[in-house]
């Protein structure tokens, strides 16, 4: 990874939302005694969440935060990749289509006419995608919201020109790590503990719930081979479907999976 290039003896960092709701951002402002520190190694650029100061482009690193949802949104990440050296997508609307997607398998125009009083103002997308649907990005991390630690990891490793150390492994090790009993085979509870991507520490899985997904598919998910042992425990496709379809759904290989397992509902 190549260091970004110093302007003023700083990179400077630029922070941008699209669709979503912000919390990725305030993950960001929330690090409470690490800011100053992220502060005082770059320069911040751009960030309307944080101050009103902009400065112009072009900036040394770029996290973009949310979904490209409407056609303004789609012109505009064009810009934004052109003005950033180096563009991160940060949580799950930014790296799957976010809960948005969830209109991607409906009718759009039914959703805005329930919402809307005046659905004709409404200018949007058929889909909502991830920001990787439009421009190359030379970084994701997922989450909803991201994790903070691997916030500053991305940020230190970027600073120093190394690889950012992301897990990519299943939430299955993080619970191997915390002492957990497996939901799965100790209560036969249907947990996506093996298909999802480590971060969150297994959060649900410590409190005695299952793993819903919130970090999206690891790194090479065998979604079939655990649907077939949620077989056994009574899910259905119909069901199976829902699990994987959340806001991490529109991300391969769940949205393979799940339309597969869609097409086995209606013809079972």
């Amino acid at each position: 990874m190549e260091s970004p290039s110093l302007r003023n003896g700083k990179p400077r960092l630029a922070v941008y939302k699209f669709s979503s709701c912000d919390g990725c951002q305030l993950q960001i402002l929330n690090l409470e005694d690490e800011l100053l520190d992220v502060v005082g190694a770059v320069e911040v650029a751009y960030f309307l969440e944080a101050r009103r100061r902009e400065l112009p482009p072009p900036y040394d690193i770029g996290l973009v935060e949310g979904s490209i949802s409407t056609p303004e949104e789609e012109e505009r990440i064009h810009r934004i990749r052109r003005d950033c050296k180096f563009l991160v997508a940060i949580g799950a609307c930014a790296t799957s289509g976010g809960i948005q997607a969830l209109r991607n398998w409906a009718d759009v125009e039914e959703f805005a006419q329930c919402v809307y009083a005046h659905p004709e103002y409404i200018r949007t997308l058929d889909t909502a995608t991830p920001i990787a649907a439009h421009v190359f990005v030379d970084y994701e991390l997922r989450g909803c919201p991201v994790n903070q630690a691997q916030l500053l990891e991305l940020v230190s490793a970027t600073l120093v020109g190394r690889r950012p150390v992301i897990p990519t492994h299943s939430v299955c090790i993080e619970c191997k790590r915390r002492g957990n009993p497996c939901r799965l085979v100790s209560s036969g509870t249907a947990c996506l503990g093996p298909l999802t991507q480590a971060g969150c520490g297994a959060v649900c899985p410590s409190v005695g719930r299952a793993c819903y997904g919130c970090y999206g598919p690891m790194e090479l998910p065998n979604v079939d081979s655990l649907w077939r042992k949620f077989q056994e425990l009574g899910v259905s496709p119909a069901e199976m479907t829902r699990m994987i379809r959340s806001f991490n759904g529109y991300l391969e290989p769940f949205k393979q999976a799940s339309d597969r397992y869609e097409r086995i509902n209606k013809t079972a």
